[in-house]
């Protein structure tokens, strides 16, 4: 048995499932938090429960003794009002629930670059300037990862853990049902391009395609977050997780078209959003999900159309500084074009979309 216990809430997520098969590889004991389905990961132990419930995740806590958290996980509300009120509740219950054990000794938060670029409400409205780095003050938006950093640092003075917070750019990686997962929007949408003749086209803003941006591959913001949880030099600080590479969508969207097996579209100069453009979706995936035997017919379950434009619309460039990282120890590098291509590869073998189109 190992002598690290990790709480991975939020597990079946694309963060918390990346991190949860990273630290099972390494030799941790892992427990994944969700609030239903379980994991089908070797290594991973699944329990549900409520975080929005303070006996629920209490009970889990209890029988768990966590020697480290991994809070991977938010829930979308209508407003930053009620983001804040409901993601921080959530969060301030882990923390509860596990300082009260006695056993924690480290909690690595998730957040995102949506610190730099403010909410929802007020999105890139008054943005900090890229690269973006952790020294930057805060906005003077009302922002719930603002408000979860500050419970997270008085837990920490209460129960007297270390924590991190890592700050990711758009995550890039393998996870189904997940509401913030573009690389397989971008599949999906390949995919019924391919099926229906429709223009591949790039849906964002001419600021994202000809500007400087870049990902964070969910493989190596989970090799962050291990290191994080054990290295000196990454206790009660913030970082910027992101590939360490930069790029241009205008170069990008070539290299995610020939992953996908379809000819990239001209760009026409403006957005060209994808909510408004796939109410076919639905029926057509279910043909091609029958046809090719694919795991999951409804594509409103693989999809997140808004989440997709929001990232990709943006009318300000978008990128962070790894500096931090590098100098406390953390040199991993990703390359961002291979993040695109390995996700397809591996959306391909899970039967997620179809083989046909696969680079030849």
């Amino acid at each position: 048995m190992s002598e690290r216990t990790a709480l991975v809430v939020g597990a079946t997520g694309l963060t918390g499932r990346n991190a949860a098969e990273h630290l099972a590889r390494s030799g941790w004991d892992v427990v994944g938090v969700s609030r239903s389905r379980g994991m089908d990961t070797d290594g991973v132990r699944s329990v549900s429960a409520d975080i929005s419930d303070p006996a629920s995740i209490a009970s889990v806590a209890a029988d768990v003794k966590a020697t480290h958290v991994f809070f991977c996980t938010w829930s979308r509300q209508d407003t930053e009002a009620r983001n804040i009120e409901v993601n921080g509740a959530m969060l301030r219950n882990v923390l509860d629930a596990t300082g009260t054990v006695g056993t924690l000794e480290h909690v690595c938060l998730v957040t995102g670059l949506k610190h730099y670029l403010g909410p929802f409400e007020a999105y890139a409205q008054n943005p900090a300037k890229p690269p973006f780095r952790e020294s930057q003050p805060r906005l003077e938006h009302e922002n719930f990862y603002y408000t979860q950093e500050d419970i997270l640092w008085e837990a920490a003075d209460r129960f007297g853990f270390s924590w991190s917070v890592h700050r990711p750019h758009t995550v890039i990686g393998y996870t189904l049902g997940n509401a913030m997962n573009m690389g397989v929007t971008l599949a999906v949408y390949g995919t019924l391009a391919r099926e229906t003749g429709q223009p591949f086209v790039f849906p964002g803003s001419p600021e994202q395609y000809d500007g400087t941006t870049d990902i964070t591959d969910a493989r190596l913001l989970a090799e962050h977050l291990a290191w994080a949880a054990t290295a000196p030099e990454a206790r009660n600080e913030a970082f910027n997780v992101t590939n360490g590479d930069t790029f241009h969508w205008r170069q990008m969207w070539e290299v995610v078209a020939s992953g996908l097996g379809v000819d990239p579209a001209p760009y026409p100069g403006h957005p060209t959003p994808l909510e408004g453009r796939m109410g076919h979706a639905a029926e057509t995936w279910r043909r091609i999900a029958e046809r090719e035997g694919l795991v999951e017919p409804d594509v409103d379950r693989l999809v997140s159309w808004w989440h997709t434009d929001s990232d990709l619309g943006r009318t300000v460039e978008t990128h962070a500084d790894m500096t931090k990282s590098r100098e406390a120890g953390f040199t991993r590098v990703q390359d961002s074009a291979q993040s695109f291509l390995d996700l397809f590869d591996r959306l391909r073998k899970e039967r997620v979309i179809p083989t046909e189109g696969s680079p030849s």
